[in-house]
């Protein structure tokens, strides 16, 4: 794909080495899915190491997503996701977006206390934080570091709203703080469920809990009081397109008050890491599975244009809507649109300023 950016280490992750991982991952069937495709696992070594930015909020003018604010307190992700559009930003760390995404992880230590001095500063203008907008905040690294705890006791102390995306049922852990925030409108959760059958979703996202786990935790959320949705993301044609109905289905059984989607993206060094993970995995369909995907993005493997890049164009994306559309009535579901979070709760952390120092 003609990009004009360098693609460091764009090599695949097809081989038998990516999937490696520890036992205590995964669930018995989960664990017997995955050997039935790539064998025994073996253990994988993950890095750590710490990055110290001097600020932690990001800040964005996208006018697609609903939010202009978000804190991504690690960079690279345990999870594997073969699709992750984030895996691009590992080159800024002269790393490979492939192996090296998965298994040379960073994180912000100083994340809480950064967040309290951004919070106490005379010009900051309340509006919710996003987290979960680039890797997922509750990957299993967070059990140690519990930096996305931390930075939940922040926004607690201060009535400040937050938005959460993730496909892990750790989530639950923290629901001493969400529910809280909950009662008084200042927070909302979506679930990512890409595939209900194992070995369909253990092949594409490797080390991300089991989806049974996920839908557990939206209504375990949503009977605390904690707004939680599904989300189908994404949708990649010829593989998982054929679950729609069924995901909206369960996500209903679950509790969750709805449902979105959206189609793959393959946005720079992701595209031949996905290319290569198809031809290892479904041979017998990854021509179909490409040309689906480029009609979806106006004939190249991503657009990454405003709105269409999250709902894609042409009559494959017309006929995914409709299917998504039918199924929500069916189940009394809307579109998983955020719900209105308050900001005017917010009051400035006092004394943060000096807690850098």
């Amino acid at each position: 794909m003609g990009t004009g950016r360098p693609q460091r280490g764009a090599t695949s992750n097809a081989v038998s080495g990516r999937f490696n991982l520890p036992q205590r991952e995964w669930d018995g069937d989960w664990l017997d899915a995955r050997s039935q495709i790539d064998g025994p696992p073996s253990a994988v070594r993950t890095s750590v190491e710490h990055l110290r930015p001097k600020t932690i909020i990001s800040y964005n003018k996208s006018p697609d997503v609903p939010f202009n604010r978000s804190i991504n307190p690690m960079v690279g992700c345990e999870h594997g996701c073969i699709y992750c559009f984030a895996r691009p930003s590992h080159a800024y760390h002269d790393l490979s977006p492939g192996l090296d995404f998965e298994t040379r992880l960073f994180v912000k230590p100083d994340a809480p206390v950064l967040l309290r001095a951004e919070l106490a500063k005379p010009g900051y203008r309340c509006a919710p934080i996003a987290m979960g907008t680039n890797t997922d905040p509750y990957q299993p690294i967070e059990s140690k570091w519990r930096i996305v705890r931390q930075i939940i006791e922040v926004l607690s102390s201060c009535d400040h709203p937050l938005m959460i995306t993730t496909k892990s049922d750790r989530v639950v852990r923290d629901l001493d703080l969400l529910a809280p925030m909950a009662a008084k409108g200042l927070v909302a959760v979506a679930i990512s469920v890409t595939s209900l059958e194992p070995k369909i979703a253990m092949t594409v996202e490797p080390r991300a809990p089991h989806p049974q786990r996920r839908l557990k935790a939206v209504r375990q959320l949503n009977e605390a009081g904690v707004p939680t949705y599904v989300n189908m993301a994404p949708v990649i044609p010829a593989i998982t397109d054929h679950e729609v109905e069924a995901i909206v289905a369960e996500a209903a059984n679950a509790g969750a008050r709805g449902v979105s989607f959206i189609p793959v993206r393959l946005p720079w060094e992701v595209a031949p890491l996905f290319r290569a993970w198809l031809d290892a995995h479904f041979p017998d369909r990854a021509a179909k599975v490409m040309a689906a995907i480029q009609s979806l993005r106006g004939g190249k493997d991503n657009d990454p244009g405003f709105f269409t890049r999250m709902r894609g164009q042409g009559p494959w994306a017309d006929l995914l809507r409709t299917r998504f559309q039918i199924a929500r009535r069916r189940h009394g579901l809307h579109g998983g649109e955020r719900v209105a979070l308050r900001t005017d709760l917010f009051r400035p952390p006092p004394g943060a300023q000096g807690e850098l120092f």
